[in-house]
């Protein structure tokens, strides 16, 4: 099935799968937010890191330092770990949804993709063109992979390393878990709705991701059960716990940098 200039077959998967596509006529927005790959730049030369940072003076660390401050969290890096699982999940969701319900993918490169820093979750995000991501000779898995994974979470993973003491292993771990709670989404939409064959090949295309080299040692299935092998730290935010498919099946105790991957 061809895309359509609205990928409207997302919408009625609700919020989180939708994407504004187009960005608009001039004058609708008074600020046209950053494109992604102006977030994944690197930091100009003495950046203070991510504190302080302004949404178009390195898109990034702003949010970083956004979402830290929400949650109260003692650390940045736990805020960069919340901030790119949550951007992770809105790139998943676009694309496996788009695989599931058209059998292609737009094309999502970073440069395409406008995102505003400072918006609510999930992440805000506008594509200024429509069109199919060129095919891939690995098929439609391979597309989503090289759509998400290479053009978009390698990058970024990068970029928040470069501002944040973060691990690149828990980094892979939120990619994978990002992507796993995305699938559970749509199944469970695909069942309500008498869609088999979206659900069949949501799950078919899951599995194909997370065998892919960036993912195959971040996680375990056992009778189609998700668990990573990392912990995304959420359980330092003040009143936070442990996720569902967290390594840890109780918070660890209290140290200054427990272990994250």
């Amino acid at each position: 099935m061809d895309l359509d200039p609205e990928l409207a077959l997302l919408r009625p998967l609700g919020g989180f799968f939708a994407l504004r596509t187009p960005l608009g006529s001039p004058g609708e927005h008074d600020r046209r937010p950053p494109t992604l790959a102006q977030a994944y730049a690197p930091a100009a030369t003495g950046a203070p890191g991510c504190a302080g940072a302004k949404p178009h003076d390195d898109p990034l660390a702003f949010r970083v330092r956004k979402v830290t401050r929400a949650l109260r969290a003692p650390e940045e890096r736990i805020g960069a770990s919340v901030a790119q699982q949550g951007l992770a999940a809105r790139l998943w969701s676009v694309a496996l949804g788009c695989a599931a319900l058209y059998g292609c993918v737009p094309d999502l490169a970073p440069g395409l993709l406008r995102w505003d820093p400072d918006a609510d979750a999930p992440d805000d995000l506008w594509l200024t063109r429509v069109r199919a991501r060129p095919g891939d000779a690995a098929g439609v898995a391979g597309s989503v992979a090289a759509t998400v994974l290479e053009d978009h979470l390698e990058p970024l993973s990068a970029a928040l390393r470069a501002r944040c003491p973060v691990a690149p292993g828990l980094l892979r771990g939120n990619a994978a878990s990002a992507l796993a709670a995305t699938a559970r989404l749509l199944v469970r939409w695909a069942d309500g709705h008498s869609r088999p064959d979206v659900a069949a090949r949501t799950r078919d295309l899951t599995a194909a991701l997370l065998a892919h080299p960036l993912l195959a040692d971040t996680c375990t299935l056992s009778d189609g059960v998700f668990r990573r092998r990392s912990c995304c730290l959420y359980y330092r935010v003040p009143g936070g716990g442990v996720c569902g498919d967290c390594c840890f099946t109780r918070p660890p105790r209290s140290s200054p940098r427990a272990p994250s991957g």
